[in-house]
């Protein structure tokens, strides 16, 4: 059997110092051990001490209880304690006892009067199911980094769209280039859900998806963000070309015809964008989340109650225009930001003759 340090440290936590005493001399010869006589001693050596592996507590204990040690582990921000495993030592609790240590996070439990064999290869199968459970965690995380494309859209994945985005921002800043970020959202995916069922909208999406990568450049990356929006990131394209995009795509998801049961399917999408070429920001990622931002500030509004009527609607091209305006720094740009005011009066002005 292998040493102390080899396996790591044992924190026996029982405030009675025979418990701790049996349990210390059980462990030793193959594992490190630290003894606390209440929660509370137990939670500091937690919080200081990373060499520990596996806690072994009772749940009857002064100061803080056993079920609340194992609470503070489990709503701990620092991700080596909240995954330590927390093996209860059973005395003759009644089964509710164990019942709520067991949702409070327990990972196993040991009678007191268990021989020195089963405390032994209960703790290192409990070890074991952890090092495997980890391993599988981080190859599952290893494996969604490496993916490129989402299976079921075909629309490169999250991490893959920042990796581009990150590689796109670097050369623009560099070359004083164009990026532009489109965030895209289809607003009536839930009345989709309802009308017809979630395997629809979902389907549905899978057609928007195809869409979008037919209609981007080949150097262009869309990804699916999430269940029914989608970010699309642009080298090379200025914020106009991107707001022309986006305007194509959202009329021909509007004039879009599928039926399902007989009963047509109407979509309705809303976007934002931003761009190098009108936001002042140091990251893709802060060119992203100003795109999330706009999108969520233009999503296309429902239909007002007849107390409340809505303003009239203005045509998209005009709408995205103002929201490209809305979004500049007409100060930061100097004569150009005159020079569009000008022009603004000058519409104005025919407007009221």
């Amino acid at each position: 059997m292998s040493t102390g340090p080899a396996q790591g440290r044992v924190l026996v936590v029982d405030d009675s110092r025979f418990v701790r005493t049996t349990f210390a001399t059980i462990l030793r010869p193959s594992f490190t051990v630290r003894e606390a006589a209440d929660g509370e001693e137990a939670w500091a050596a937690i919080d200081t001490d990373p060499s520990i592996v596996l806690v072994l507590t009772d749940l009857d204990m002064p100061k803080l209880s056993g079920f609340a040690l194992i609470g503070r582990v489990r709503n701990s921000t620092n991700d080596r304690i909240r995954g330590l495993p927390v093996v209860v030592i059973s005395g003759n609790e009644e089964a509710g006892a164990k019942e709520r240590a067991r949702d409070a996070g327990a990972t196993d439990f040991i009678a007191k009067s268990a021989e020195a064999t089963e405390v032994l290869s209960r703790l290192n199968n409990v070890l074991r199911l952890v090092a495997t459970t980890r391993e599988l965690d981080s190859a599952k995380r290893a494996l969604d980094q490496s993916a490129t494309h989402d299976p079921a859209t075909g629309t490169v994945t999250p991490h893959y769209l920042l990796v581009e985005g990150r590689k796109h921002f670097a050369h623009a800043k560099r070359h004083g280039g164009q990026l532009s970020v489109m965030a895209l959202r289809i607003d009536t995916h839930a009345e989709i859900v309802r009308d017809a069922s979630k395997d629809i909208a979902e389907v549905v999406v899978k057609r928007i998806a195809r869409l979008l990568v037919e209609k981007v450049r080949i150097e262009d990356s869309v990804a699916r963000t999430a269940e029914a929006a989608f970010m699309v990131v642009a080298a090379g394209t200025s914020a106009p070309q991107m707001l022309q995009l986006a305007q194509r795509l959202q009329r021909e998801l509007d004039e879009a015809n599928v039926t399902y049961k007989g009963q047509t399917l109407r979509f309705a999408t809303s976007f934002g964008v931003a761009s190098l070429s009108l936001d002042a920001v140091s990251s893709v990622e802060e060119l992203m989340r100003l795109a999330v931002q706009r999108l969520q500030a233009a999503t296309r509004p429902k239909a007002a109650s007849p107390a409340e009527p809505s303003a009239p609607r203005l045509p998209p091209e005009l709408e995205r225009a103002l929201q490209v305006l809305e979004g500049l720094d007409l100060a930061r740009l100097g004569k150009s930001g005159k020079t569009v005011l000008k022009r603004l009066e000058k519409v104005m002005q025919v407007k009221k003759h």
